[in-house]
């Protein structure tokens, strides 16, 4: 499902459940150590999910420690990005002379809790999933917005090492699949590159929304 909203170069394993061979490599116990067990099957069939995709491209197994944000640390010369939710774990990776970055989300296609949408979205922006729930009420827009949010941080956090909260980015929902995102902070410089805004794409299906960004090295 989610190799389908990215490009060539990127790859993507995922898991509609917690299979029996996820493990987790010594290095990497101690961070989930007291953990509950939904964080920490969550965090095993992650990387589990994110070792299928190093492999993919070439890469032994290795550990893969969170970071001060608890984003997950990759081998160098590659960028990836993993997510979960309830039925659903997914992990991708790509080589950095491919791909400048990379982020993806899913979860429920399902409402968001009452006062969710208030926090996450801007005012323009719930209009906008006010409006596309009207015209279609297949996908629980407010959802796909929070994802598409999600899946922009993830991007941005690993080229900028700055945090970007909710209101800092204003999204573009398309009918056709896709979105945009613009940044409305301080737009910082990376490798040359303004980093300004990120397009994606997005996916409904299997009772759960999906959103990605991969931007193209230069």
């Amino acid at each position: 499902m989610i190799e389908e909203l990215l490009p060539d170069g990127v790859a993507a394993v995922e898991a509609f459940g917690d299979p029996p061979e996820a493990v987790l490599l010594p290095e990497e116990e101690e961070h989930v150590a007291r953990a509950v067990d939904k964080r920490r099957r969550e965090f095993t069939t992650g990387r589990h999910c994110a070792r299928g995709a190093l492999a993919k491209l070439g890469f032994p197994p290795v550990p893969l420690l969170p970071g001060p944000k608890r984003e997950p640390g990759w081998p160098e010369g590659v960028v990836g990005s993993i997510t979960h939710c309830n039925g659903y774990r997914a992990a991708v990776a790509a080589r950095t002379e491919a791909v400048w970055t990379l982020g993806i989300d899913a979860e429920p296609n399902q409402p968001t809790p009452e006062g969710v949408l208030a926090a996450v979205a801007l005012p323009r922006e719930q209009d906008m999933v006010a409006l596309l729930g009207g015209r279609d009420s297949s996908v629980h827009w407010d959802r796909l917005l929070f994802s598409a949010k999600e899946s922009v941080y993830k991007s941005w956090f690993p080229l900028t090492r700055r945090w970007l909260g909710f209101e800092d980015a204003e999204l573009v929902l398309g009918r056709d699949g896709t979105f945009t995102a613009r940044v409305l902070v301080e737009h910082p410089v990376v490798d040359g590159r303004v980093v300004s805004g990120f397009t994606g794409r997005w996916l409904a299906r299997e009772g759960f929304v999906v959103t990605a960004i991969a931007v193209p090295a230069r």
